[in-house]
């Protein structure tokens, strides 16, 4: 028998409640909130993108999920509450991952369930979206009903599937794939993404033939090479210019100044497409560690720590509880990528760091501005940083003065790269 469709839905407090669509997922007990999101009064919507095989499917599904992010906050919508929604298979079948949303319509408005047709009908090319509406019956059951478009003549409800409890899996469901989705592996999984974007982001043409120059085995030279990583406003920038001046070492940042011109548009494009701009500006850095650390130290600031955990944060839903646990492979470091002799991570308290962001006044990234929002997504960055191995973070305090910040990294450096 094929096992149920599982769905992890995102609840207030970066929670998650488990829900299976027809047969029932075996040891599973019935989670209250989710009836009440889903059943009576009010109505709610499914919303899903269809799982992606190849780079080239998942860039187009991850475009259209994020296309229907931006509908779904506009218009008749914007009365309704919109939720995280992610299908999966307890088995964990290729292709297996919908992203999507739940709509939850407390007026059970008949305006709603137009609009996402409509929106379904300006959705006309591969992967189409998937719509299905929840509703309850006599015997305080809920029910699942799909929608099909039949060409010409419209739309049609299906039968339904009942809705019944599953269990929490294991692992977070997305976690398996995020080597495809915006945790790199290798190079040649970021420019396949990236290959796949270049009918309609010329950016990534200008990338890929930067990346292609880059040799794809390079090695350290004899001097230390020492990244340091941090949040945004934690004094990354001051203390790597510093660090850089008293060592005689050259700096480098990561992404490098031959892409960073670009950095914007990647910015605002979904997280696989984000992340492979990142991951092969990372490889193009190591390109340049390479050549410089055969004459001098070397200070990288940023480099693929931060891809990696960003990733992780924004692509894994619910608290810190539905992180990979540690040890986890998704947290070692790829084996293309030239390593370098020494991580250092500064960390402030949440307080300080709000107030130096307040006093900076530059424009943020979307990132940047959901670490100041959101508590939980910063926390689940700070996290994944402690969890990378291979190597390590080295945590440093950097709320004392500068020059006590300054002599505490430059003890750390002294101590670990002679």
């Amino acid at each position: 028998m094929e096992p149920p469709c599982c769905f992890a839905l995102e609840l207030p407090g970066c929670t998650l409640a488990h829900f299976a669509v027809g047969e029932q997922a075996p040891g599973a007990r019935p989670d209250p909130r989710v009836a009440a999101l889903l059943g009576p009064p009010g109505r709610s919507y499914s919303l899903s993108v269809p799982g992606a095989g190849g780079a080239g499917a998942r860039v187009r599904a991850a475009r259209l999920h994020q296309h229907l992010r931006q509908q779904l906050r506009r218009g008749p919508f914007q009365r309704c509450e919109l939720r995280r929604l992610l299908g999966y298979r307890p088995d964990g079948g290729a292709g297996a991952l919908q992203h999507g949303f739940l709509l939850r319509d407390p007026r059970d408005s008949p305006d709603t369930r137009q609009a996402l047709l409509a929106l379904l009908d300006a959705c006309p090319e591969a992967p189409r979206p998937r719509l299905a509406e929840f509703s309850g019956d006599p015997l305080c059951q809920l029910w699942r009903r799909p929608w099909e478009r039949r060409d010409s003549r419209g739309w049609r409800q299906l039968g339904g599937e009942r809705v019944g409890p599953a269990p929490e899996p294991a692992l977070h469901p997305v976690v398996r794939d995020l080597p495809s989705a915006g945790v790199f592996p290798h190079r040649e999984a970021a420019r396949a993404v990236l290959e796949a974007c270049t009918s309609f982001l010329p950016e990534a043409r200008a990338v890929l033939d930067l990346v292609d120059q880059c040799p794809k085995q390079v090695q350290k030279g004899r001097f230390p090479v020492t990244v340091i990583e941090g949040l945004d406003a934690t004094g990354k920038t001051t203390v790597t210019q510093s660090v850089s001046d008293l060592l005689k070492a050259v700096l480098l940042k990561s992404p490098p100044s031959c892409i960073s011109q670009w950095r914007k548009i990647f910015d605002d494009e979904p997280t696989i497409i984000r992340r492979a701009f990142y991951s092969l500006g990372n490889y193009i850095v190591a390109s340049e560690i390479a050549k410089e650390s055969t004459k001098s130290p070397v200070i990288v600031d940023r480099y693929w720590h931060s891809t990696a955990t960003y990733a992780i944060a924004t692509e894994v839903s619910g608290g810190l509880q539905h992180l990979p646990p540690v040890h986890h492979p998704i947290y070692q470091w790829p084996r293309d990528l030239l390593k370098p002799d020494l991580v250092l991570l500064l960390t402030v308290s949440p307080e300080e760091r709000m107030q130096r962001i307040e006093g900076r006044g530059m424009e943020k990234t979307r990132e940047e501005a959901e670490l100041e929002t959101n508590s939980i997504f910063r926390q689940k960055v700070e996290v994944c940083y402690q969890r990378m191995e291979n190597p390590g973070c080295h945590v440093v305090d950097a709320s004392p003065s500068r020059e006590k910040v300054l002599q505490m990294v430059l003890s750390v450096i002294q101590n670990n790269c002679n």
